[in-house]
């Protein structure tokens, strides 16, 4: 066992809520930019007092539809603008926010909106707004768009409530009263939600501020939002960039970002695994079909020798002068993709990768990883600016204490830790235990120094490299249930989207090839094939998909010759799969499937 916790050198006020933050900024710093909207081809600035103002404007009128103090608000949209209003306003009316992904299937709106027992849910479009009625029937009393104005009717029948009313109702709520209910994908059955306070969401902000305070204690900063604020690692973010001043903007589409990030010019970023790949592939990509591919990756190797012989102390002089010939030819045009004034980035939902970032590094934008799950209010830990070890997850926040347990799980422990799961004691006992140690199931290390390094994962829920959490019981369950099916196991971990292996019955096999003109006594081998047989794979899969997101969705399977057995090795005695084994012998397949996009 080993345990490291590094010190706290800040402390919170006795009494306050988030939204302390507001009243603070539009009192001191009334005219200071804090959001920046765009609005067709404009962009449009937003002070600290209108901030506040559009705030207080759509909490009355919450108040005024009949959301009491503790009732939970459901909100599902896109991030934009309006969100961040809504989040806070939500907050101001001393209810507590529900976010929902805009891509979730129906079966999970309604499971989160009966589970969290949501009085009100605001949407992005018409067509969520059709989603959540079919989801939710009579159990949700209050429907708001905000495509179709959902801030200004808000606002407009907010004007019944007095500023004494709304002053109080803000008044109320304090640091350990519920903020909001995260769901996040559960191993097993339906998301859990994690119970997150106030004070969860505070200590994070000032605790990152305070690790990373080049980044995220300056006020000359600013970021561009494009992870969902659904999810926690996006929110953490724009709570710390509100509690400390700096300005923040929005992409909901992302076929947009590079023209919105060219006109926001923004200093850092939050991103995931999947985005770095993106932007080194189309660069790369862009670079061959110009005839330049040779330079490029001699760029690259340049680029990540670079970084490695600076981590080091200084870079040898010939390397050094390569490095700035193509700082001028290829590096600074990457970064002009990024709005040309980036430095940092926060990564954080899967590993990096040594030489990812190390070429970032290289061209000149520091990758900060950092990890956490959405029952830690995302960090438990991330790199310094002046304290960083590409490769490793960092040192805990200030505060927070780590530990490795004997069996190699993460644990942690400290303000970060969420209160418990929605209306599950049980589940709760099982991850947080009497000591307060909050169990992550997965497995790490953590060096001399203090940095976390993740090596693997204990439990089976999958992390995309979008940074998506996915669940592969259900979707192989459902996958299972085809008639030719026999065994289905998903992956994903760290991989661009959802993949799948899949085993046809035995049994099955011989009653579908009669069926459809072949030899009764067909083997799996001789079927792979079939068009018709992937065909009826296919809508097994497609099946499944319905049930959940689409980032969570099997975008690719392949059929094997062979059924997994116990003799085999690939089951147990209960039959459950033996997933490192069956990974391992048919890792060429995955990669297969990883090998061309699509």
């Amino acid at each position: 066992m080993r345990e490291t916790t590094e010190p706290q050198l800040f402390a919170l006020p006795e009494h306050g809520s988030l939204t302390d933050a507001l009243l603070r900024n539009a009192t001191e710093e009334a005219q200071r930019i804090t959001l920046v909207r765009r609005v067709g081809e404009d962009w449009i600035d937003t002070s600290a007092a209108e901030f506040h103002a559009l705030v207080r404007g759509a909490a009355k009128g919450l108040i005024a539809a009949g959301v009491r103090a503790g009732d939970r608000v459901a909100l599902m949209s896109r991030t934009r603008f309006e969100w961040t209003i809504l989040d806070y306003a939500i907050w101001y009316a001393g209810a507590t926010t529900v976010p929902v992904y805009e891509t979730s299937a129906l079966e999970q709106v309604q499971w989160i909106l009966r589970d969290s027992g949501a009085v009100a849910i605001i949407v992005e479009t018409p067509r969520h707004l059709e989603l959540a009625q079919r989801a939710t029937e009579t159990v949700v009393a209050h429907r708001w768009v905000i495509d179709s104005g959902a801030l200004e009717q808000l606002t407009a029948a907010g004007s019944v409530v007095d500023d004494a009313e709304l002053d109080a109702r803000r008044a109320a709520v304090d640091w350990d009263d519920l903020a909001t209910i995260v769901y996040t994908s559960g191993t097993t059955g339906m998301p859990k939600g994690c119970e997150i306070t106030h004070r969860n969401l505070q200590y994070v902000a000032t605790a990152a501020a305070s690790a990373i305070p080049e980044v995220l204690g300056d006020k000359r900063n600013s970021t561009m939002l494009f992870l969902p604020l659904a999810h926690i690692f996006g929110r953490i973010i724009q709570v710390v960039v509100v509690d400390q001043g700096l300005t923040l903007s929005h992409a909901p589409d992302a076929k947009n970002l590079v023209d919105d990030l060219a006109i926001a010019h923004p200093t850092f970023l939050l991103a995931v695994p999947r985005v770095f790949e993106k932007v080194y592939n189309a660069a790369r990509q862009k670079a061959q079909s110009e005839g330049k591919g040779r330079i490029f990756d001699l760029a690259t190797r340049v680029c990540i020798d670079y970084s490695k012989a600076t981590e080091q102390g200084r870079a040898p002089l010939l390397l050094a002068l390569q490095h700035k010939l193509f700082d001028h030819l290829v590096y600074s045009k990457i970064r002009s993709r990024l709005g040309g004034n980036v430095h940092w980035v926060i990564s954080g939902g899967a590993a990096l990768g040594e030489r990812l970032g190390h070429y970032f590094r290289g061209i000149g934008i520091t990758v900060l990883e950092g990890y956490g799950l959405t029952e830690t209010t995302a960090p438990l830990c991330v790199n310094r600016a002046s304290r960083f070890r590409i490769g490793s997850v960092g040192p805990a926040l200030p505060g927070i204490s780590l530990r490795i347990a004997d069996d190699g799980e993460v644990l942690g422990k400290g303000g970060v830790v969420f209160r418990g799961y929605w209306g599950n004691p049980r589940a709760t006992a099982e991850a947080i235990d009497s000591e307060g140690w909050f169990h992550t199931g997965d497995i790490g290390r953590i060096d001399d120094d203090g940095f976390l390094f993740i090596t693997g994962r204990k439990k089976e829920l999958l992390v995309t490299a979008n940074g998506k959490n996915v669940a592969p019981a259900p979707l192989e369950d459902r996958v299972r249930s085809h008639a030719l099916v026999s065994q289905c196991l998903v992956v994903g971990d760290a991989k661009p989207f959802v993949a799948a292996l899949i085993t046809l019955d035995p049994e099955a096999i011989g009653p579908w090839a009669r069926a459809h003109g072949l030899p009764e006594d067909a083997k799996a081998a001789d079927v792979l094939a079939n068009a018709d047989l992937l065909d009826s794979i296919q809508h097994a899969v497609d099946a499944a998909n319905s049930k959940v997101s689409q980032a969570e969705g099997i975008r690719k399977f392949t059929v094997l010759a062979e059924d997994w057995t116990e003799a085999g090795g690939q089951l147990t005695p209960s039959l459950k799969v033996k997933r490192n084994v069956v990974m391992r012998e048919h890792a060429a397949e995955i990669e297969a499937m990883y090998a061309t996009q699509g």
